[in-house]
Order: structure tokens, then sequence, then C-alpha cells
């Protein structure tokens, strides 16, 4: 196999109405499959155990978690109303590619907001997000948005 596939999830829930000091920064993030522990090995490809965490899953969740921190942040300074957050992320590390490396991250954030916000400033704010993110300016790969907003219902 040429390409190898790193898959994480993350979700984060609370209100960043209340502004950018009190939103809560806490989130769950598993790499998938889910493991309970963080114990490390290669990635099976490379003789490791798939049974734990390898570094490729956790530089996908990395980028995937920074995304989150970050768009949060925007979010609140701009008083923009987000009551949830899920992302399935993918990396792709192609072994043609030289050096070898995990070339490209796709984050797929699903941003649930209040009623009113609209979807467009979302999906602005989070490339805004993304070029504040520590870890996706402390890499090489491509890291792609791909961002589905969802706006909660009147009551």
């Amino acid at each position: 196999m040429l390409t190898h596939t790193y898959e994480t999830r993350l979700t984060w829930q609370g209100t960043t109405a209340d502004g950018y000091r009190v939103y809560p920064r806490n989130h769950v993030g598993v790499t998938v499959p889910a493991t309970q522990e963080l114990a490390l090995s290669a990635d099976p490809a490379f003789r490791g155990d798939r049974e734990l965490l390898n570094p490729e899953q956790l530089l996908v969740m990395a980028a995937s978690s920074c995304q989150l921190l970050s768009f949060l942040a925007v979010a609140a300074r701009h008083g923009v109303t987000v009551l949830g957050y899920t992302d399935e992320a993918t990396g792709w590390m192609d072994m043609t590619d030289k050096p070898e490396r995990v070339g490209r991250i796709v984050l797929s954030p699903v941003i649930e907001v209040a009623a009113g916000v609209d979807p467009v400033e979302v999906v602005r704010m989070s490339h805004d997000a993304h070029e504040e993110c520590f870890i996706a300016n402390s890499l090489t790969s491509t890291i792609e948005l791909d961002v589905t907003v969802v706006t909660q219902q009147p009551g």
C-alpha cells in the first residue's frame, strides 16, 4: 500500500455567548479506531500495534484540536454564539512523496451555531482561525477545510 490514511474525531460542547474569557476549552478527541489510553506505537504499516495511537494520528488530532481552539477564539471575539463543533479529520501519507510525510490533512468541522448567525460568516471565521492556528502554521502539510454550518432552530 502506497498511501496510509489516519482518521480522528473531535467534539466540543458549550457556548461562546459569554465571550472569549469564559467559554470552555476542553474537548474530546478520539482516533479511529478509538483507543482508551495514550499508549503509543508505530503505524501498523510500519510494524506497530494497531490498538495503540501512532504519531501520525496524533499529528492529525493536533491539527484538528488547534483548528477548534482557534475557531472558538475567533467566534468569541466576534460575539458569535457557537454551541457545538465536531470534526471528522483525515490525514494522508503518500509513501511515494520524498521525503515521506503526512502531506495532506482535511478537517471537516460541523459547527452548530445559534439561530440568526450567518453561516457564510462562520465559514469565513473558520478560515481566519486556520490562519491563526499554531499547528497549521508549523506544518508543511496541506491542510484543507470543508466546513458545514448547522444553525440552531428557534425554540
